[in-house]
């Protein structure tokens, strides 16, 4: 049983499953019945909602709706909640959006999901991108809250700071001599492969600089993966940033070493979420910022 008009089920149904076909059979109804709810939905706004591509997207359009309708769906549930709770439990199996970085993906973050899934049965649609990055999808609407790193709150949401987390520029034992026998400066810096997440991962190249006060072009290796990270500077590939959390095992093994001690980056996050009072986001932000405590650096005081 859907409280939300068919038409917005319907639009939500073909984003989240990325065609006309897998919608009609998340809603057991025919494709023909998805196009002819969407039609009337496009018609009723007067703007196309979605393009017809492989997989379907939003139009600027269907995004500004998405923004608004993804909390109507968190609302829905609850709003049901009280009446008819058999319900509520197939309800909570359609995933919560959320958009985090890979780095606390893959340190803090999963154990606040876990204990979210055990204690209320939610699930998630997780979408990972840089800290820097993660904003976007939820100024597009694919998801009720970001993981951040920018403190100003988007219009129509909140924002709560989580902590800091430490980056150490990292390599092999090996690697190290080869290029930073004197330490880290500018010569070494520009000749050291460096290991960059993507290229929308500017960590790095804001470390150095801050320690050359230059625009240097070294040579790029470009991995998307924090885990792997550790793994490849372990293995000579580069140098790179890597948080305190993912380092400290391969430290300990020998197989990387902080290339400069005195120098470190930390990264301030905050969880952005939609403002709407919902106890879904209650419970997700409390439990976010409740792992976060124990495994982030305090924040240094800003709202």
């Amino acid at each position: 049983m859907d409280l939300l008009h068919p038409q917005l089920s319907a639009f939500a149904a073909i984003i989240e499953e990325g065609s006309f076909e897998a919608a009609a059979r998340r809603l057991s109804v025919t494709p023909s019945a998805v196009s002819q709810r969407i039609k009337a939905l496009e018609d009723r706004l007067g703007q196309v909602l979605v393009l017809r591509q492989a997989p379907c997207k939003p139009t600027d359009a269907g995004q500004r709706l998405l923004l608004r309708l993804r909390p109507m769906q968190a609302l829905e549930v609850e709003a049901m909640a009280d009446f008819l709770p058999e319900e509520v439990r197939r309800s909570q199996s359609r995933p919560i959006g959320i958009a985090v970085n890979d780095d606390s993906l893959h340190t803090w973050v999963l154990p606040a999901l876990a204990t979210l899934h055990e204690r209320h049965g939610y699930f998630f649609d997780v979408r990972v991108d840089d800290q820097d990055h993660t904003l976007g999808h939820l100024r597009e609407g694919a998801v009720l809250g970001a993981i951040t790193s920018e403190r100003k709150a988007l219009q129509g949401c909140n924002v709560y700071p989580l902590g800091r987390m430490r980056y150490h520029a990292i390599a092999s034992p090996g690697f190290a001599r080869r290029y930073f026998p004197q330490g880290m400066d500018a010569a070494s810096l520009a000749r050291a492969p460096m290991i960059v997440f993507n290229r929308k991962d500017d960590l790095q190249a804001r470390y150095v600089r801050r320690i050359t006060r230059a625009q240097l072009a070294p040579p790029v290796h470009y991995l998307p993966t924090s885990t792997g990270f550790v793994e490849a500077a372990g293995l000579g590939l580069g140098w790179c940033l890597a948080p305190d959390l993912l380092v400290r095992a391969a430290r300990a093994a020998g197989e990387v070493i902080f290339v400069d001690e005195g120098r470190t980056m930390d990264v301030p996050l905050y969880w952005q979420c939609v403002s709407v009072h919902s106890r879904t986001l209650e419970d997700i932000g409390r439990a976010l910022r409740d792992t976060a405590a124990n495994a982030l650096r305090p924040s240094t005081g800003e709202a």
